[in-house]
C-alpha cells in the first residue's frame, strides 16, 4: 500500500511540475506565433508522462534489460511526439501565411493597387489544403474580395457613365442654348424679320431641352433609391396599344411601317406604374422607330411565357449593334456609333430609363441582334397577389 501511495505522489507530483514548466512556458511566448504556443502546448502531456514513467521505473528495481526496454519506448514516444507537434504546427504555420496572403490581397484592393490582376480570388501562395476551420475562413475572403472587385468594377463603369452622360449632356444642352442666345440678341437688335417664326422655333427648342431635362429627372428617379409609391394593376396589351398609336405619328414621318401584336384574350396583367411602363415601353418604341431606316418595319409584340412572366419584344431594322456594344446599350450616357442608322448615337438616357423602370419592378430587359436589326425583350414577373387595380 505504501508503494501504491508513493508511486501516486511521485507521479502526481511530477505531472504538477512539468504542468507548472509548461504553462509558465505558455506564458512566456503568449506573444510569439501560435505555432509555437501548439508546439508546446503538444509536448506538455507527453513530457509528463515520459517523466512519471521514469520516476517510476527507477523506483520499481526492474531488470537493466526490462529498464532500457521502457525508457527506449518512452524515448521513441517522445520523438513520435516532438515530430507531430512539428507537422502540425508547420500546416498550422503555412495555413496562417495562406491566409494572411489573401488577406493582404483584400487589402490591396480596397485600396485600388488592383493585386487581383496577377493573382485570382483565394490563391495563397501554396497548394497545401487547409484545416477545415481555416478553410472556411479563407473562402469567406475569397468571396469577400470577389465582392470588392465586384463592386469596383460597376463603380468604374457607373463613373464612366456619369462622365459620358456630362459630356454629351453638356454639348446637347450647349447647342441650343447658343441658338436661343443668338435669337434673343437678334430680336432685342431688332435684325429678324420673321419674329413669328422666330418666336415658334424658340419656343420648340424649349420644348426639347425640356424633354431633356425631364429625361434627367426620370434617370435620377429611377436609378435612386425606390419611392413609396403604390403599385397597382396595369394591362400590357392595352399599354402597349396605347404607346405605339401614340408613336405611329413619329413612325409616319420617318416613313417606317409601325406593327403591333398583342393578345386578345390576355390583358397581360402586370404589378406596377402606369406612368412608368408607359415611360419606359414609349423610350423603346421611339428609339426603335429613330434608327430604323426609312421603308422597313418597326415589331411591337406582347405575349406571355411558359412560366406566366409578360414579355414584350420590341424589333428595329437598325442593321444590328457591334457585339463589343450590346453590353454598355443600357448604360447611362452612352451613345452607339452611327452604324446603327442615326447619326446621333442615340441611345442617350432613353435605354438608361427603360432598364431602370424594368428593373425597378423586378424585370428583366435584354438586346440582341436579328438578321434586320436588333431585338429589346422586357420580361415582367406575374402577379402573385392580389391587388386593387
Amino acid at each position: 500500500m505504501k508503494d501504491l501511495l508513493l508511486i501516486t505522489g511521485l507521479t502526481l507530483g511530477a505531472c504538477l511540475v512539468v504542468g507548472l514548466l509548461g504553462a509558465l512556458l505558455l506564458r512566456a511566448i503568449r506573444r510569439s506565433s501560435l505555432r509555437y504556443q501548439l508546439a508546446v502546448a503538444t509536448l506538455i502531456p507527453v513530457i509528463a508522462v515520459a517523466a512519471t514513467v521514469v520516476i517510476n521505473v527507477q523506483l520499481m528495481f526492474l531488470s537493466a534489460h526490462d529498464t532500457t526496454v521502457i525508457l527506449l519506448a518512452v524515448g521513441i514516444a517522445v520523438v513520435l511526439a516532438v515530430v507531430g507537434g512539428w507537422l502540425v504546427s508547420r500546416r498550422f504555420s503555412l495555413a496562417s501565411r495562406r491566409l494572411e496572403d489573401t488577406v493582404g490581397l483584400l487589402i490591396s484592393d480596397s485600396q485600388g493597387v488592383h493585386a487581383s490582376d496577377d493573382q485570382p480570388p483565394g490563391s495563397g501562395g501554396t497548394d497545401r489544403h487547409l484545416p477545415a476551420e481555416l478553410a472556411r475562413v479563407e473562402k469567406e475572403l475569397a468571396e469577400a474580395r470577389q465582392t470588392l472587385a465586384d463592386a469596383r468594377q460597376r463603380e468604374r463603369v457607373a463613373e464612366q457613365s456619369r462622365q459620358e452622360l456630362v459630356s454629351f449632356m453638356s454639348h446637347d444642352l450647349r447647342t441650343p442654348l447658343a441658338g436661343l442666345r443668338a435669337l434673343a440678341e437678334g430680336l432685342e437688335d431688332g435684325v429678324i424679320a420673321d419674329v413669328p417664326g422666330t418666336l415658334r422655333h424658340i419656343r420648340g427648342t424649349v420644348a426639347r431641352m425640356t424633354i431633356m431635362v425631364d429625361d434627367l429627372f426620370a434617370l435620377s428617379r429611377v436609378q435612386g433609391a425606390p419611392e413609396p409609391r403604390e403599385l397597382s394593376l396595369v394591362a400590357l396589351s392595352e399599354l402597349v396599344s396605347d404607346v405605339t398609336a401614340e408613336a405611329e405619328a413619329t413612325a409616319q414621318t420617318a416613313r417606317v411601317r409601325l406593327e403591333v401584336n398583342v393578345p386578345e384574350q390576355d390583358n397581360l396583367a402586370v404589378l406596377g406604374r402606369h406612368e412608368d411602363l408607359s415611360r419606359a415601353l414609349g423610350n423603346l418604341v421611339s428609339n426603335a422607330i429613330r434608327h430604323t431606316d426609312p421603308g422597313q418595319t418597326v415589331r411591337v409584340s406582347a405575349d406571355r411565357a411558359e412560366d406566366g412572366s409578360v414579355r414584350v419584344l420590341v424589333m428595329d431594322g437598325c442593321g444590328g449593334i457591334p457585339e463589343a456594344h450590346l453590353d454598355r446599350v443600357f448604360d447611362t450616357g452612352w451613345r452607339g456609333s452611327p452604324a446603327r442608322g442615326s447619326t446621333d448615337g442615340g441611345a442617350g438616357l432613353g435605354l438608361a430609363i427603360a432598364r431602370g423602370v424594368v428593373e425597378s419592378h423586378q424585370g428583366e430587359i435584354a438586346v440582341r441582334n436579328t438578321e434586320t436589326g436588333c431585338c429589346f425583350e422586357v420580361a415582367l414577373p406575374q402577379v402573385t397577389q392580389s391587388v386593387r387595380p
